[in-house]
């Protein structure tokens, strides 16, 4: 039967309730698929040990020697069994619980295969639960090579699909394939080019490897495939943009140039400059734009962007920038209104909060034209809010709106669908931005402004506090204004953390000569906006909040960011934090409150935020320290491949070859029509049906 239609329940050892098993917790179907849910360790089973040589609970070990004693301890649940095992110089005990005793028969002046990890127990190793195995029935292939061990989990389990039941079944399909082979998907000229294993080969390898040497190519294979089918879809995708028809913008005029010369309190930096330089290529080209504008924080996003929406503007079209919170839509609008106020520019705000009456005349003005630049939140794309002539829709923190929300935006423009720029504040690591925005053109801008002094962050331990607070007194006292972030609202018994509440009447008592205002998400937005306003005018010192300020509010006065328990942030929200201060002239400051016990990741976490205020720097180490599953943004946006074994963290070299392979093969065949690159176009369909299908969206 074929291994790429063969239904797993009827690969040996499976049957109909493991395939059941398998499908809901694998998303397994076929034969194939079962074979690419590939090992994460193994075991040398060529090398044989003496209890005397263990030295470790890290590492399984396998033993010859036989039984000299054994008996059945206690009654019900917590009987187990308990054996003497030798291998002729020394002995250790082997433990079994529960219903594993009554599967046993241990014979003594047998010789038995013992295999397992051992543990502690009252100072001395002893065995839990090892598979024994009688010499008579050892095979060669279990004690040669390496042994593969898989991820599990409990309902798995329960129908003998551990490790080892998956071993089993594994090995049967790895006989079959040696026997049948599967489809070649990569091209003889690519495996030649780059020495890459043949596919049979390699999934043969990576179940149960001949050595080292052949385990390393049967990955570096598997690897490469993976990245490269990735690539390849994404890399097309972006050509198939390239290729769509957009709205020309060739024209600069002289809304562009008034704001240029006349408006602007600040010369651009050559970053910004290129970056709009590579935007204005994109909406003259006649072709839809779709780019990705990196910046770190204070770099100068919001400006050129709206420098794009004036292009837009000059050549007769609308713009809209979309804010995935109220606070930071509203904060844009007044940002970019404070900006455009000596223009005729028509700018206007659309958020959740806008009301009936106010969002008449909005629609109105959008309908006929007469709004030029529309700022809001997810409420942009309610169905009855309608443009005149949308041009250019512009996306900010793009990771915090849903695929399904961002797709409408497209729509808003029947004739053609409206150039996109998507803006992150959030640097993304090279190995991860090819990888989920691959098929966005990307600009970076990687140069602050002129004059801007460094954050100067300090770390300080608990018992600290007081010193804390004097520096914070001797900053309010010169006139400047702090932040002071918690991790949770309420105190909370479960988990060991300072919460806002108690938090702000501590800091009240503390500073009774100070006004503090108090912020967070579970407050009404017009309480939220007062006393955000408060502390914008300058009438509080204080703001204690939670990180709803992480985006958007910028007060040029507040110089020190205080975050409290900065041990449970992650590195990229620590660094948006650390982006609300320094935004004035004057020398800023974050501080990093922390208990003193902190694991060893957790203090190169606070060692970076200290060492660098380079959001590049800094997205590099959360990727090295909690690997791309975990990085903030990439599991909201849910990155749209799943990766079985390459690794964003790891494998950079191997998707940059990867990459560099698909775009040799679509600069010469774009579409993939040639008859030899047929392989490649029916492996994408197949792709197609199980991947989120991001590129008829973006």
């Amino acid at each position: 039967m074929d291994l790429t239609t063969q239904n797993i329940m009827y690969c040996k050892s499976v049957g109909s309730k493991r395939a059941d098993v398998l499908r809901k917790e694998l998303k397994v179907e076929t034969a194939l698929d079962l074979l690419q849910v590939y090992p994460y360790k193994y075991t040398d089973r060529s090398k044989f040990y003496k209890i005397a040589d263990i030295e470790s609970e890290d590492t399984s070990v396998q033993i010859i020697g036989e039984f000299l004693s054994w008996e059945t301890i206690g009654v019900g649940r917590g009987q187990r069994l308990s054996a003497t095992f030798t291998d002729g110089y020394s002995t250790i005990e082997c433990v079994w619980f529960g219903g594993a005793i009554k599967y046993l028969q241990l014979s003594k002046g047998v010789r038995y295969l013992l295999f397992g990890k051992p543990s502690i127990f009252n100072h001395t190793y002893n065995f839990t639960h090892p598979e024994i195995t009688p010499m008579s029935k050892v095979t060669a292939q279990m004690t040669q090579g390496f042994e593969p061990d898989y991820v599990t989990s409990e309902k798995m389990k329960a129908v003998g699909l551990n490790s080892k039941g998956i071993r089993v079944i594994m090995r049967e399909l790895v006989l079959q394939l040696r026997q049948q082979g599967v489809p070649e998907i990569i091209g003889a000229d690519v495996l030649e080019r780059y020495h890459l294993m043949g596919r049979t080969e390699a999934l043969c390898q990576i179940h149960f490897p001949t050595n080292n040497a052949m385990l390393q190519k049967a990955r570096e294979r598997l690897k490469f495939e993976e990245l490269f089918y990735v690539q390849l879809r994404l890399i097309k995708q972006m050509k198939r943009s390239e290729a769509t028809e957009g709205f020309k913008m060739p024209i600069v005029g002289k809304r562009f140039n008034y704001f240029y010369s006349e408006c602007l309190p600040f010369d651009l930096t050559n970053a910004q400059k290129r970056v709009l330089h590579e935007i204005h290529s994109d909406l003259k080209s006649g072709h839809q734009m779709n780019r990705l504008l990196q910046g770190d924080v204070g770099s100068g996003k919001t400006v050129v962007a709206l420098f794009a929406m004036l292009l837009a503007i000059d050549n007769g079209y609308q713009a809209c920038l979309m804010a995935p919170t109220e606070i930071l839509a509203s904060q844009h609008y007044e940002n970019i209104r404070r900006m455009l106020k000596d223009t005729p520019v028509q700018v206007a705000l659309l958020t959740g909060s806008t009301t009936k009456v106010q969002r008449k005349p909005i629609h109105q003005g959008l309908q006929e034209g007469s709004i030029d630049i529309l700022i809001g939140t997810h409420a942009l794309i309610e169905d009855d809010v309608q443009f005149n002539n949308i041009g250019l829709c512009i996306i900010d923190e793009q990771h915090r709106f849903g695929v399904a929300q961002r797709s409408k935006l497209w729509g808003k423009n029947p004739n053609k669908p409206p150039h996109i720029l998507v803006m992150t504040a959030t640097p993304i690591p090279r190995t991860l931005a090819m990888t989920t925005y691959g098929d966005l053109k990307q600009s970076v801008i990687d140069e602050l402004p002129p004059g801007r002094k460094p954050i100067h962050t300090i770390q300080y331990g608990l018992d600290r506090k007081q010193s804390l607070i004097h520096f914070l007194r001797d900053q309010i006292e010169q006139g400047r204004q702090a932040y002071i972030v918690y991790p949770i609202i309420k105190e909370n018994e479960k988990l060991n953390l300072k919460d806002l509440e108690n938090g702000y009447n501590e800091w009240v008592q503390t500073f009774p000569e100070y006004k503090i205002s108090m912020l967070h998400g579970q407050m009404k937005s017009k309480d939220k906006d007062a006393q955000m306003q408060r502390f914008i005018s300058g009438e509080t010192q204080i703001l204690v909040a939670t990180t709803v300020i992480e985006v958007g509010v910028d007060v040029p006065n507040a110089s020190v960011m205080v975050i409290v328990n900065a041990e449970k942030f992650g590195l990229s929200q620590l660094h948006q934090l650390r982006g609300r201060v320094g935004r004035g002239a004057d020398q800023s400051y974050c501080l990093l409150l922390t208990r003193y016990d902190l694991s060893k990741d957790t203090r190169k976490r606070m060692d970076v935020m200290v060492e660098t205020n380079n959001g590049f720097r800094i997205a590099e180490a959360d990727l090295q320290l909690r690997g791309q599953g975990e990085l903030e943004g990439t599991r909201q946006s849910g990155v749209p491949f799943d990766l079985k074994i390459a690794s964003l963290v790891t494998d950079g070299q191997i998707l940059l070859i990867a990459r560099q392979a698909a775009e040799d093969i679509l600069h010469k065949d774009p579409n993939l029509e040639d008859s030899f690159n047929e392989m490649y176009k029916r492996r994408l369909d197949v792709l197609r049906m199980t991947i989120v299908n991001w590129g008829d969206i973006s």
